[in-house]
């Protein structure tokens, strides 16, 4: 019999259910209910062990622990002054430069949070009485970060320090030349050294600090915002606090930054000035995507997903592909025509990088179903197109990790740039002399990665990394060119480290799940009551419950893919609404089922109401499985915990799923939709008598 020993998983993988492993926290109910019993959120409603066993699954196991992450702005904090090395000496490089009307330019990045760190130091140095540009490098053109050209073109403009926003860690030639033509240099950013520092003026950077200090996982945002903020009180003028808070907001969670220590703090008080922003732009970005944390509700605090789902992806998808000067417009501007002008490009943006990614993403499932790729054998996905646009694939590579639950690499065929041609940098077009434009086309891959969590993408990066060109990234994601001739050596080396580091049973999403809950927990004082640990987003995430033997009421497609259904249980019989994103693929669910789920309330004509939004569903879990044969077939079957339904396993995955005291079961099978069986008719009724007797005497 084929199916003898299936996991669960498998069997969810045959009958078309996602390819997930679920990672419950092990329950800890008398710590639990110990540490509720201590928190006092409000006087009237008793504080859920739920809460406490998502706290403790965070490592907060005392009540002072607890009252410190609920409380935040509680923590005394050191001075960045004595955390960064290089900091007061890129303030006296500053202030110098300022009194002198020393030009200053700041080199930016193109994503969201290298636009907001832009925008947060133009604020801030044009308020101190700087003489302050700016430049972003091309996407395109340029790629990542500050280079020669860029250096070169700021010297010939005037400019006598430059300053790096998220990037320039790694650029050594190019501070190399700006050292050569007599520029200063502060380097700000994030992200991991190199073997090699820059030979900056000053560099901050939070990987050169202690790792134990409260500033280590800021962004390159954090690093503007605390520099900015410095500047500001070594100047005693009047700073722009809230609005540079509001940019770091912003800019830290688009960029996906860890949720805890300062960026928890910052972040939670951010959240309380976005909505009545006094940043024109996001005020008019707030209006443009119909945000509910904004005009809907002033005085309610907006919430990560309306930055991480509505104004994150509209900044982000601009320098995706398009000018980044858009956004520096939008969020530099004190005129709100201008603003909503911006606002406006940044709706049409998004709604064609959307539409690019839903395209994208459809053809590449079309070409790995229809395929030659084996994807449990190689334990990585390399996949390949002409004509998919550079800067949306990335966010196609997190979608088809979360589709086949493997390491995937992606990449779109171009042609390389010759020098010879025109290159932007912000406002800024500057033409190569032609003498140099004798420089041959070179047909090559440039692509994106995402990961899972036992794979690092960085490390395979480097494993190949003879074989590439320009690659950089960290342990999730990163970015890479190669040569289009390298692209068979590349996919036998990258599938070579999957090997060294992946299991079978790693090849699989991971969903990570704080506690079992049954729905009829579920209500708006638990809701109220998360909201203690929020701002939750990287490293702090929302937590995940998960409840057994759902029933499935009602289901329906809804939107571009995604499913909706009804809920209940015989505990919660009025049933709950349930959202389950990019789900349609799985339309039906079966009747009955597991899910694990995240709390979204939704509001409905001043009507509150909790909903799940599903991130998991499996078949429920059996305590055990039995073999049996009828007819010279071999089958597997089990029985529900509460006794009430029966699942019989055919050797070709498919499951029939029999309700005690229904005459119709469920067939779902691997080669059709679920179908509807009269259980009476003689092979069933056989089929169930025997795996009865099984079962019974087992």
């Amino acid at each position: 019999m084929g199916t003898h020993g299936l996991s669960l998983s498998t069997i969810n993988y045959l009958i078309m259910l996602p390819q997930h492993r679920w990672q419950i926290a092990p329950s800890n109910s008398s710590q639990a209910a110990t540490l509720a019993a201590g928190i006092t959120l409000t006087p009237e409603v008793a504080t859920s062990p739920l809460l406490a066993q998502v706290l403790i699954n965070r490592g907060i196991e005392t009540l002072e622990q607890a009252e410190l992450f609920i409380h935040p702005e509680t923590a005394v904090l050191p001075s960045p002054l004595t955390e960064f090395p290089d900091l007061e000496l890129s303030l006296d490089l500053l202030v110098s430069a300022i009194e002198q009307k020393s030009k200053i330019a700041i080199c930016g990045d193109y994503d969201a949070d290298g636009m907001t760190s832009t925008a947060l130091l133009l604020r801030a140095l044009s308020a101190l009485g700087a003489d302050v540009d700016y430049a972003i490098p091309s996407r395109m053109s340029d790629g990542y970060g500050i280079n020669r050209r860029i250096v070169e073109e700021f010297h010939s403009e005037g400019v006598k320090l430059i300053i790096t926003v998220d990037n320039g860690i790694s650029a050594v030639d190019a501070i190399v030349r700006a050292a050569e033509l007599g520029l200063v240099t502060i380097i700000t950013d994030h992200h991991d050294l190199p073997q090699v520092l820059p030979p900056a003026n000053a560099i901050l950077n939070p990987k050169l600090i202690a790792e134990s200090s409260v500033y280590r996982s800021i962004a390159g945002v954090g690093v503007a915002y605390l520099l900015a903020l410095e500047l500001s009180a070594r100047l005693n003028k009047p700073s722009l606090s809230d609005e540079l808070l509001e940019l770091f907001t912003l800019g830290t969670i688009a960029d996906l930054a860890p949720l805890t220590g300062i960026n928890r703090r910052l972040v939670k008080q951010g959240l309380q000035l976005l909505p009545s922003s006094k940043v024109t732009g996001i005020q008019a970005l707030i209006e443009m995507s119909g945000t509910q944390g904004g005009t809907a509700a002033k005085n309610t605090a907006m919430k990560p997903e309306d930055i991480g789902f509505r104004l994150g992806p509209r900044i982000n998808a601009i320098g995706r592909i398009d000018d980044p000067q858009i956004i520096i417009n939008l969020l530099t501007t004190d005129d709100m025509s201008v603003a909503l002008a911006r606002a406006i490009q940044c709706e049409q943006v998004n709604k064609q990088r959307q539409d690019m990614c839903v395209s994208i993403e459809q053809e590449a499932i079309d070409l790995i179903e229809n395929g030659d790729y084996n994807i449990k054998q190689n334990r990585v996905l390399i996949i390949v197109h002409p004509g998919w646009h550079h800067g949306v694939i990335g966010i196609v590579a997190s979608r088809l990790v979360e589709r086949y639950g493997v390491p995937v690499f992606i990449g779109t065929n171009e042609d390389e740039h010759p020098l010879g041609e025109t290159h932007a940098v912000g406002e800024r077009k500057r033409d190569v002399p032609k003498a140099e434009t004798s420089a041959r086309f070179h047909p090559h891959i440039r692509g994106s990665a995402r990961s899972i969590p036992e794979f690092n993408v960085f490390d395979a990066l480097n494993y190949c990394g003879d074989l590439l060109g320009k690659y950089g990234g960290h342990r999730a994601a990163g970015g890479f060119s190669m040569l289009t001739e390298n692209l068979v050596q590349v996919q036998q080396r990258l599938s070579e480290f999957a090997h060294k580091c992946l299991e079978i049973e790693h090849l699989k999403y991971l969903v990570k799940i704080d506690a079992e809950a049954g729905l009829e927990a579920i209500n708006m004082s638990l809701y109220e009551q998360i909201d203690a640990i929020h701002p939750c987003g990287m490293e702090n995430p929302d937590p995940v419950f998960w409840t057994a033997n759902v029933r499935v009421i009602e289901q329906k497609i809804v939107g571009k893919g995604h499913l909706k259904f009804t809920v209940d249980t015989p505990e919660f019989p009025r049933g709950i609404k349930a959202i389950a994103w990019r789900f349609g693929d799985y339309f039906p669910l079966p009747k009955y089922l597991d899910i694990a789920y995240k709390l979204k309330e939704n509001n409905w004509k001043d009507m509150r109401s909790i909903e799940l939004e599903v991130v998991s569903v499996r078949l429920p879990v059996s305590a055990q499985k039995y073999q049996f044969n009828y007819q010279d077939r071999d089958y597997d079957c089990s029985i529900s915990d509460d006794k009430l339904r029966i699942t019989i396993i055919n050797e070709q995955g498919g499951a029939l799923i029999v309700n005690k005291g229904q005459k119709i079961a469920e067939l779902i099978s691997t080669a059709a939709p679920i179908e509807s069986i009269d259980i009476t008719k003689p092979f069933y009724f056989q089929l169930i008598k025997s795996a009865m007797q099984v079962l019974q005497t087992s």
